[in-house]
């Protein structure tokens, strides 16, 4: 065997025997739960949110109206508690190009986040923008989208490179982690003022790889999924690193992927676990939600990073997932899930009482 073999089969055999087993979270999915206009359908659904008054907001990659580098494809759509559309919101907007994730903070302000347009833009309750962070770049320029270059080129202060997502402490201080060209932290205070940002392209703690979805807990502790790094950061409301989490959990032998070829044992060792989607339930004691996109499974997790459970499966059916790219948890047991491949939102119910324990099984 070659050396590099033998130290690739260490590495694997070390991570295996790591891996712990977690009981299995039974669920239910809510059948045909969205009810769409005439005329109207979801495509990859990038983003989902949840108001304090059960509102739910779906950012889809649908196509609308103006080009930013090619057809848009953005729409940002209101449904009510019961699942009935209400309206579209920022209709022909300007900053629309392609959708990647959508929160609602404590006021019920609508923030979405668009990584074609390099753009952040808040919305009050009734729909309006109210605040809008980063720029795309001008039609009247050569407009393309931003490319990747090694070294990276620097970030800049104020200016973003396919952003992801945002969050907020208990000062209301604005967290929007940038994301697949940067790969930062870019802290506002609460009126839209540029106080810092963090991180750089690396491995070591503070640095990221894809940092793909970022959420915060009540203390103020910023939650960032590096997804490339196949870890959770934790930091203060400062950016001062806390800790790291990582998802080991094992993945059932013959688990098919959405779409491709079966992944090798150390491909599926890259993927499991690697967080694409975060939340964090509201509450005394709050639980962190996370998603993987293969063996395409949500993990139940305490902030401390302990795995209390696991839910889902790769696939098409209802309880089945294709790339889940972000998650709402408006309360410990209830979840709604936003689907690239399948083009859906799915309205998850936990029932962890009938949760059994975990039992071994070999990883594959």
């Amino acid at each position: 065997m070659k050396p590099c073999s033998v130290g690739l089969f260490v590495l694997l055999s070390g991570w295996a025997l790591a891996q712990q087993p977690a009981p299995e979270i039974p669920f239910d999915s809510a059948p045909n739960f969205f009810k769409l206009a005439p005329d109207m359908y979801l495509g990859e659904v990038s983003g989902v949110a949840v108001n304090s008054k059960g509102h739910i907001f779906v950012f889809s990659r649908g196509n609308t109206n103006g080009p930013a580098y090619g057809a848009a494809a953005a729409q940002l759509l209101e449904f009510g508690p019961d699942g009935k559309y209400i309206r579209e919101i920022g209709k022909n907007l300007y900053a629309w190009s392609y959708a990647h994730a959508v929160r609602a903070d404590k006021d019920d302000n609508i923030w979405a986040i668009d990584k074609g347009s390099d753009m952040i833009v808040r919305f009050n309750p009734e729909g309006r923008v109210t605040m809008v962070f980063g720029r795309k770049k001008e039609a009247s320029d050569e407009a393309v989208p931003w490319t990747r270059v090694s070294p990276p080129r620097a970030a800049l202060d104020g200016q973003f490179r396919q952003p992801t997502d945002v969050t907020w402490d208990t000062e209301g201080s604005i967290f929007i982690s940038d994301g697949y060209i940067n790969s930062r932290v870019a802290k506002y205070d609460k009126n839209g003022r540029w106080v810092k940002q963090w991180g750089d392209r690396g491995s070591k703690p503070g640095e990221f790889n894809t940092p793909h979805s970022i959420a915060a807990d009540t203390k103020g502790n910023i939650y960032v999924a590096d997804r490339g790094n196949r870890r959770i950061q934790v930091f203060d409301p400062d950016g001062k690193f806390e800790r790291e989490i990582t998802i080991d959990v094992p993945v059932p032998p013959g688990v098919q992927p959405w779409m491709g070829a079966m992944p090798s044992p150390e491909a599926a060792a890259r993927q499991s676990g690697a967080p694409w989607a975060i939340c964090i339930t509201p509450g005394p004691t709050q639980y962190l939600y996370s998603a993987d996109a293969y063996p395409g499974r949500i993990y139940k997790l305490s902030l401390d990073g302990k795995v209390l459970g696991v839910l889902g499966t790769s696939g098409r059916q209802l309880k089945e997932f294709g790339w889940i790219h972000e998650l709402a948890c408006p309360s410990e047991n209830s979840l709604y899930a936003a689907e690239l491949l399948n083009w859906r939102v799915q309205k998850l119910t936990l029932h962890p009482a009938k949760q059994r324990p975990a039992e071994s099984q070999p990883a594959q």
